[in-house]
């Protein structure tokens, strides 16, 4: 295409005579040089437009021959995969009249052999299969139940963890001692008094002991929580008002207790909230808004309740159990802790307490066998068992003194040992549990259910600090011989 656009620059230079120009036309053509100089760059430009034109063109002809040559060698891949479809669909009809053939003939031979019909053959080739089956089945059942027992551990471990992540609770426990900032100076001058009287009233109507030092805080000690509160809210009020005197400071402390039924309303409250629990009866609210008053070795009760109640209820998620039971056997797990007006264990007495209020039965399972007092009837108190483990067996949660906690056991032990026929004494979860071992030789078996009464009778009255204690004897007869060793 170029060599036909620019033959014109190779043909051969011709002689051609030109006439004479007049004088006129030349000096007309001296007199317009601009102009002809101007047409020779207009021609200059559009031959290098053209070139350019040219030389796109000539790539779109490339272009597409490129593109000629891919259609061609994909129209040859098409023709190549539908012949192969093609012998592939033959070669799969054949083998599927092969196998139709083979079938007809082994039913025919099977009918020969044995005599029987084509109803009877059927039959008995089901039943092979069935059979077939069911071999198949079970080993893969083995095989699944030897790969979950191999990831159960993980499993377990992985679940647990996700629990405890969620078990975190802002609630800020103080356990012997309560501050209360005081920027004035003036002000510890007239908690203090003329002559220490007021601080005197104070102390005496609260039962608390105020601590004044040089810092700007007054610390409020006592190991009743519900005493520091009242003082510390009595205290409040007195700098509040300023007028401190031992009269005034009896009245505002009498107030603040006729008070205390509103504060545990909302401590209550906000525990109910934190794990989602609503519409309970008022009074069971305020009940439990001593939780934030109570403690257990240590650990405050309003956290230990939060930290099981989301442990349990994260792990029923998990597991596919009652979240509403699991939340609310949770949250009651521990109310028998609160109930001073009553005798006996924990668990018993947060029994009949709940059952004032008409609550469900798997919820009072959920309390009833939080400390495994009785085997688990359903998931959802394994579940509760598991959060109050996990709560209370953390590293921190409980500040009890090891050498205490193992002379508590051991005094326990101790108290059981002083009977006659033991051979030997062992305490668990915290005392709460006894498993005791005894001399056949010297205890019968009608005389072992008398022993355990009088075991329960004596902790009963000696170990009331420990709560309810579960009992466990076990007399156990052992014989063994040695045959003797015949000559060969």
């Amino acid at each position: 295409m170029f060599g036909k656009l620019f033959s014109f620059w190779k043909k051969p230079a011709q002689i051609v005579v030109k006439p004479e120009r007049k004088p006129q036309e030349i000096q007309t053509k001296k007199a317009k040089p601009e102009v002809r100089r101007g047409k020779e760059e207009e021609i200059s430009k559009k031959e290098l437009e053209l070139v350019k034109i040219l030389e796109d063109i000539h790539k779109r002809e490339v272009d597409l021959e490129k593109r000629a040559q891919s259609l061609d060698s994909r129209e040859t891949y098409l023709h190549n995969t539908e012949s192969e479809i093609k012998r592939k669909e033959t070669d799969i009809e054949n083998r599927l009249s092969q196998a139709d053939r083979l079938k007809i003939d082994r039913t025919t031979k099977l009918k020969e052999v044995a005599g029987l019909s084509s109803q009877e053959a059927k039959e008995i080739i089901m039943e092979q299969t069935n059979k077939d089956l069911v071999s198949w089945k079970a080993k893969k059942i083995n095989e699944t139940n030897e790969a979950i027992k191999a990831q159960e551990e993980e499993i377990a471990r992985n679940v647990l963890s996700e629990a405890l992540r969620h078990a975190t609770t802002d609630f800020v426990a103080e356990y012997t001692v309560s501050t209360f900032p005081v920027n004035d100076e003036n002000l510890k001058g007239k908690i203090i008094g003329r002559e220490g009287r007021n601080i005197r009233s104070f102390e005496r109507a609260t039962g608390v002991e105020l601590e004044l030092d040089e810092e700007k805080e007054i610390r409020i000690s006592s190991f009743d929580a519900i005493r520091r509160e009242i003082a510390k809210i009595s205290l409040q009020k007195l700098l509040k008002d300023g007028r401190i005197q031992p009269a005034r400071i009896e009245e505002v402390v009498a107030q603040t207790k006729s008070q205390m039924d509103k504060i545990l309303l909302e401590e209550g409250k906000k525990i109910c909230q934190s794990v989602g629990v609503f519409n309970l009866p008022v009074d069971l609210i305020k009940v439990i808004g001593r939780y934030k008053f109570r403690f257990s070795y240590g650990q405050n009760l309003a956290i230990h309740t939060i930290e099981v109640t989301k442990i349990a209820v994260k792990l029923a998620h998990e597991l596919g159990a009652d979240v509403k039971t699991v939340r609310l056997g949770g949250l009651l797990h521990d109310i028998g802790k609160v109930i001073a007006d009553e005798e006996g264990g924990h668990v018993q007495v947060g029994i009949d307490y709940l059952k004032k209020y008409k609550i469900p039965q798997p919820i009072l399972d959920c309390v009833a066998e939080h400390h495994e007092d009785k085997g688990f009837t359903r998931i959802e108190s394994a579940l509760v068992w598991v959060g109050d483990a996990a709560s209370g067996s953390r590293p921190g949660a409980r500040y009890q003194m090891h050498e205490e906690y193992i002379k508590r056991l051991s005094a326990i032990e101790e108290k059981v040992k002083s009977f006659d026929g033991i051979e030997d004494v062992a305490a668990y979860q915290a005392g709460r549990e006894i498993r005791v071992i005894v001399s056949p030789e010297k205890v019968r078996d009608d005389e072992l259910v008398v022993l355990v009464q009088d075991i329960a009778k004596k902790l009963d009255e000696e170990a009331k600090w420990a709560g309810q204690i579960k009992i466990t004897a076990i007399r156990e007869n052992r014989k063994s011989a040695i045959a003797p060793l015949r000559k060969q």
